[in-house]
């Protein structure tokens, strides 16, 4: 496994932190990893140790105002500037690999910026991975404040405390001007899941306190994608990859994934 640190520079200017990691074998795909709120890709080591090894490489970067990026901590302008940073950062990884597939994998919040993405690229993807997101069923009620993210991500005591001593995640209250930023494109998740028609598979735990069980059942449900696949793990919490069965979470992901390739 090859395994290289990089940046570019994203709208204003912004330096963005990204990583890729190369199987020495034939490529069989790219997995784009669009991490969460709050933390950083350095986070996807059981995701990486996984399918790199199975000839996947894994590229991905820090968002703006997330672990080793530019930008002030957890703060955006716009929800949107996510999306400009992906687009480049996109670009960069289709010169490097110009023939190769490429996958894009959301998790949490970037869930939500690869849903808010993927519409506009559908012709540039060759699928959609979404893990721990998904949209708020129309009648529910906004989603109440988190205040320990720590013990939303894993029953596994290690990986939580490990989040909470991580010194690349953030872990103080959201800046007030970042909820006005992410207000507008909150409503406009349901109509654009709606557009999405790549291959899509959507993961979640059952037993994640942010709701991620229904917000991805009602994913699937407005998605028009003639191919989804929803995929929900009995007791899991948020992110599913660090949780002790993440085994069986990589081999239906694997499963889906060649298949596709």
């Amino acid at each position: 496994m090859k395994h290289l640190g990089r940046s570019f520079r994203g709208l204003g200017g912004l330096r963005i932190h990204t990583q890729c990691w190369l199987p020495t074998g034939p490529l069989r795909a790219v997995l784009l990893l669009v991490h969460g709120y709050a933390e950083h890709s350095g986070r996807y080591a059981n995701l990486v140790d996984y399918f790199v090894p199975r000839d996947y490489a894994i590229y991905a970067l820090d968002h703006r105002g997330h672990g080793r990026s530019e930008g002030e901590r957890v703060h955006i302008d716009s929800f949107g500037d996510y999306l400009a940073d992906l687009k480049t950062y996109f670009d960069l990884v289709r010169t490097e690999q110009p023939s190769a597939k490429i996958f894009l994998l959301g998790h949490s919040m970037g869930a939500m910026i690869a849903t808010a993405y993927a519409p506009a690229h559908q012709h540039e993807l060759d699928g959609l991975i979404i893990s721990g997101g998904g949209i708020a069923r129309e009648d529910a009620p906004p989603p109440a404040p988190v205040a320990d993210l720590a013990a939303t991500v894993s029953r596994d005591p290690a990986v939580v405390q490990a989040y909470r001593d991580d010194p690349l995640n953030y872990h103080g209250p959201p800046p007030p001007s970042r909820a006005e930023a992410m207000k507008g494109w909150r409503a406009q998740l349901r109509d654009l899941a709606r557009q999405i028609t790549l291959p899509i598979i959507i993961m979640a735990g059952s037993g994640s306190s942010l709701g991620d069980g229904p917000r991805s059942e009602a994913m699937y449900e407005v998605v028009t994608s003639p191919d989804k696949t929803l995929k929900l793990y009995d007791g899991l919490y948020h992110e599913i990859f660090n949780e002790p069965e993440r085994a069986l979470v990589f081999a239906d992901l694997e499963a889906w994934l060649d298949s596709r390739c």
